[in-house]
């Protein structure tokens, strides 16, 4: 045999043994053992694995969407301008609603507030009075340390933000995010 049949020959050998090789450890890998960690449906860990597993709690939409208008209409109460975002643990956004006449800048001000508030679980306005000591925190991306953030916390946990801009001050802005969470105790 020249070396080109051999090369070829060889090829299609290891590709045979390979692909026999693979479907060996796919039957493997779908055949469940008594080893194997079940989880139900509903929730429950049973098995070994189950320091594996954690449980979350997560803001519905239809909760988001009640803290952002109790917020919004404490806003309007006071003849305030404001938008207001809710974002889940992750920072992600829920929902945002931009009151009447709030400016352009308070959008994206309203959502990094909520992100900072469930970040570090706490309100907004005591995080601003740690830049004092560590100035450096204001560099983290999509976060924004003035009055108008508040946690939402399940058992002690933050699951949630509430963010509040465009009033003429970060307390006026926290106030309507604390009206926002306290709308979700109801």
């Amino acid at each position: 045999m020249n070396t080109r049949t051999r090369v070829l020959t060889g090829t299609a050998l290891a590709v045979a043994l390979g692909a026999g090789a693979f479907g060996a450890v796919s039957a493997s890998a779908t055949t469940p053992t008594a080893e194997t960690a079940q989880v139900s449906l509903s929730g429950k860990k049973d098995g070994p694995g189950d320091k594996n597993f954690t449980t979350t709690t997560h803001l519905t939409v239809d909760a988001a969407t009640r803290a952002a208008q109790a917020a919004l209409k404490a806003a309007e109460s006071e003849n305030q301008k404001v938008t207001v975002a809710v974002v889940d643990r992750n920072g992600n956004t829920i929902v945002t609603l931009r009151g009447d006449g709030a400016g352009p800048q308070s959008y994206e001000s309203a959502e990094r507030k909520a992100f900072t508030a469930v970040s570090w679980n706490a309100p907004t306005s005591v995080l601003a009075g740690r830049l004092a000591q560590t100035p450096n925190l204001k560099d983290i991306p999509g976060t924004l340390f003035l009055g108008g953030g508040a946690p939402v916390q399940a058992n002690g946990a933050p699951v949630a933000g509430v963010g509040v801009a465009g009033a003429p001050s970060g307390d006026l802005d926290e106030k309507f995010a604390k009206a926002g969470v306290d709308a979700l105790a109801k």
